[in-house]
């Protein structure tokens, strides 16, 4: 939009202040002897981060109970997924209708102006540190252990499955019985130091690991989080913000594959708004910013609630102005505004 096109021509610009500061509406196509600023709107995003788990049972599953005397061990092979935390936070979005000009003029000295990368008012006289960006990814975890690599001659040269299982199951509890052998200290050729037994041992550990994989299998788990985002422009009543299935993981919305998380939002009103009268009478004189109004935000599923917190949304509430003597010139006022709901977060003279 042209709005947008010009805010971002004039995000870097520093403001020069007047002996008295003038703040007006923003013009479009009107050329402004002065920085443009947006307001924002309040996003909520949600993060959702879930775990899939892949089983994958051994060559030798069936036995494990017969050789090993380890129960419950799954023949067959499955996949399992589940939400594992949401993270609800809020992004400031540029409100189009909350677009102003603060005039420059000559012979003046201004305040530092700080604008975020997409035109919102940040700061006044002073920096405020912005949050970096982090996007959501995936990742997995493997741990399947190369076993064929410590199968004896004559368990590869065995002519069923169950004699194979059996002289490995064999082998896994001689492994244990030298771990056992060498703990005591009853061996013929101990390790010299601490370091040569650590190592020793962390070898026979990982062979009966993998030699035990073959009986009861392994599991890759992948690490997934999704970023979801909601502009409520109004209250909201268990609007659909993604959908979950324990077989399939994170389906469409639409999908009925998945349970639905829902969402809600409530606007508190903790804003008294301005009368019509008093609201006629108003004009802009000074800094305008936002003074949200609170919501109340749950997420829900079939199950019931996961996630409830009153949060500040700038769209439910109204615009007031700062004194324009406060940033006169020779003023040392120093503002901060929430980037996400325009709300003041600290103002200091």
């Amino acid at each position: 939009m042209k709005k947008n096109i010009i805010i971002a021509l004039t995000w870097c610009m520093s403001l020069v202040a007047v002996a008295q500061t003038q703040v007006t509406d923003f013009n479009p196509g009107i050329a402004a002897n002065g920085v443009n600023y947006a307001l924002p709107k309040t996003l909520l995003k949600v993060d959702a981060s879930a775990t899939k788990v892949v089983y994958t049972p051994g060559e030798f599953a069936k036995y494990a109970e017969r050789y090993l005397h380890i129960g419950g061990v799954n023949v067959e092979p499955s996949t399992t997924w589940n939400v594992t935390s949401l993270t609800v936070y809020q992004e400031g979005v540029p409100d189009t209708a909350k677009i102003y000009t603060v005039k420059l003029k000559d012979k003046t000295i201004a305040p530092m102006v700080q604008l975020t990368n997409s035109g919102i008012l940040l700061a006044v006289n002073t920096h405020s540190e912005q949050e970096e960006c982090v996007f959501p990814d995936t990742r997995t975890t493997r741990h399947k252990l190369e076993a064929r690599q410590y199968l004896t001659e004559e368990i590869l040269s065995a002519t069923s499955t169950a004699k194979m299982a059996e002289l490995t199951a064999q082998e896994i509890l001689d492994i244990r019985e030298s771990k056992n052998a060498i703990k005591r200290g009853q061996v013929e050729s101990m390790p010299k130091d601490g370091a040569s037994l650590k190592i020793v041992l962390d070898e026979l550990n990982t062979q009966e690991e993998a030699l035990t994989q073959l009986f009861t299998g392994y599991v890759d788990t992948t690490f997934v989080t999704k970023s979801f985002a909601v502009m409520p422009d109004g209250d909201l009543d268990k609007h659909v913000l993604f959908r979950f299935s324990r077989k399939l993981g994170f389906v469409d919305a639409d999908d009925l594959a998945g349970d639905p998380y829902s969402l809600s939002v409530k606007d508190l009103h903790t804003v008294v708004f301005p009368d019509e009268k008093e609201a006629a009478k108003r004009k802009i004189d000074g800094l305008v910013y936002n003074m949200p109004s609170m919501a109340n935000v749950i997420i829900s599923t079939i199950q019931g609630t996961v996630y409830e917190q009153d949060m500040p949304f700038a769209q439910f509430g109204t615009i007031d102005t700062l004194s324009p003597t406060l940033f006169n010139k020779g003023a040392t006022t120093k503002l901060t505004l929430h980037p996400a709901t325009g709300g003041i977060l600290h103002l200091e003279q």
